[in-house]
């Protein structure tokens, strides 16, 4: 281990400890976190799914809050979901079927047959949308599908391409790969990816996006980009993009699994064609949790009347299924299909209701919260003090790692991806997990790390970076 000054590293940690002390006394959003289960250190530890009788480190750690710095990969659990599933539960087993229908007197749940329109309502202002132009359905990868099923319409002899980013999300580059193969084209001719040629760090600008769009215009069909960057944190310009992208006459769908909850969005006033997200990440909705999907209300028109000859004319090309017919006629169980209007008419089967209660319990702490402008606002500062204690670590520590995402405020949301020193991050995992530390890793060498405004602090970002500091100076030469 190499040595630094002592005294000068005390003094620079105390006075971290202090601002954050005050950071945390003047944080009117901090009642927030006692809305959530923070696992102990004793929890994270334990090999067991009820608590060890008498191990040491229970002793040791039983009551002291890990440092969970992962909310971009999954979201604490509130502690009112648990109380919101005993409902949910109750309905079931006292009402069975006719929870479908039947309201309770002292139930804060909505029927089961307006889950997802409660759900949607909740959703709307978090993403900056009608009503109308959301629903809550299925799961991340399955909306993207079914977006590009209803608006990825490729000729051969003229807009066939899709534009995506070189490092999108394996699963998107995965679902674009398979709708183009699914039109019967090759993604070696209708495939587009973007990368930088001057980042290292996989940062793409406004710019190197704006050149691919002008350069594959005339034969691009659709394009599929992150609202933030899954692997750098990076936030996108989400607005300035897509109006290029109308500009070109190119629909854009965009993946919001990193920025919804996360960051201020506005897709009905930036005009966004459509857009999905999933909810277990800053939405806190559990894993796997049921997804989102934003249409915009002039792409889910509904035109006709069922009573019409060719109804279908009138609402484009999609996949249907019985949820997204109109709900007054929904279980008369005719074999006749038509839409509701807006993004509900997109829906496929009935919704887990389990999920929606989940997800509802965390939408009602956002409410608690004032939405996402406050939180946002808690976030800036939040990361910004995060970044800071990393700079304020010593310089030996300074020399193994560096923040690979964007230091302007508005180009990223809470995260921040740290690249260490190659072969120091199994090394940096094993120190976090014995310290009580909760990151997530991308291999070969980045760690990231997002404190997350609706439950994490300021000293929490000092207690992260001083285990950071203990691991890199720790590990190996």
């Amino acid at each position: 281990m190499t040595g630094g000054n002592t005294t000068s590293d005390s003094a620079r940690l105390s006075r971290l400890r202090e601002q954050a002390q005050t950071e945390d006394a003047n944080d009117e959003l901090r009642h927030l976190r006692n809305e959530f289960q923070i696992p102990t250190k004793a929890d994270i530890k334990r090999k067991t799914l009820e608590e060890e009788d008498d191990p040491s480190h229970v002793l040791a750690d039983g009551a002291t809050p890990c440092i969970y710095l992962c909310g971009n990969s999954l979201g604490l659990q509130p502690k009112r979901t648990a109380t919101r599933i005993n409902q949910y539960l109750t309905t079931w087993s006292t009402q069975a079927v006719q929870g479908h229908f039947k309201p309770l007197d002292d139930s804060p749940l909505p029927t089961w047959l307006d889950a997802d329109e409660r759900a949607a309502k909740s959703m709307a202002p978090i993403v900056g949308a009608d009503e109308s132009e959301v629903a809550v359905m299925q799961t991340l990868t399955a909306n993207l599908h079914l977006l590009m099923t209803a608006f990825y319409r490729p000729d051969p002899k003229g807009r066939h391409k899709i534009i995506l980013e070189s490092k999108a999300f394996p699963s998107d580059h995965f679902a674009v790969l398979s709708q183009i193969r699914h039109h019967g084209l090759s993604p070696d001719t209708s495939m587009v990816t973007i990368e930088s040629p001057y980042s290292e760090d996989s940062l793409i600008t406004t710019y190197d996006i704006q050149s691919i769009i002008s350069k594959h215009a005339e034969d691009t069909a659709l394009i599929l980009l992150p609202g933030i960057q899954y692997y750098t944190g990076q936030l996108l310009d989400i607005p300035t993009i897509t109006a290029f992208a109308h500009k070109h006459g190119i629909f854009i769908i965009w993946d919001l699994a990193h920025a919804a909850g996360n960051v201020p969005l506005h897709l009905h006033d930036w005009d966004v064609d459509a857009a999905a997200w999933c909810t277990y990440k800053y939405l806190n909705g559990g894993p796997g949790c049921i997804g989102g999907m934003f249409i915009n209300s002039r792409n889910s028109l509904v035109t006709t009347a069922i009573t019409d000859e060719e109804p279908e004319r009138g609402y484009g090309q999609r996949l249907s299924g019985w949820w997204g017919n109109d709900k007054a006629t929904r279980f008369q169980m005719a074999t006749k299909f038509h839409p509701v209007k807006g993004a509900a008419g997109f829906q496929l089967s009935n919704p887990s209701i389990l999920d929606i209660t989940s997800l509802g319990a965390s939408l009602e702490v956002f409410e608690l919260a004032g939405g996402v402008a406050p939180l946002r606002a808690k976030s800036k500062k939040l990361t910004a003090f995060l970044e800071q204690a990393l700079a304020a670590l010593s310089e030996d520590a300074r020399k193994l790692f560096r923040i690979i995402t964007p230091s302007d405020p508005d180009q990223r949301g809470a995260q921040l991806s740290v690249l260490v020193a190659d072969g120091l991050l199994g090394h940096v995992l094993r120190h976090f997990e014995s310290a009580g530390v909760v990151v997530d890793e991308r291999k070969p060498n980045v760690i990231r790390v997002a404190p997350a405004p609706l439950y994490n602090t300021f000293g929490e970002c000092v207690a992260f970076a001083e285990a950071f500091e203990a691991a890199l100076l720790e590990a190996p030469k």
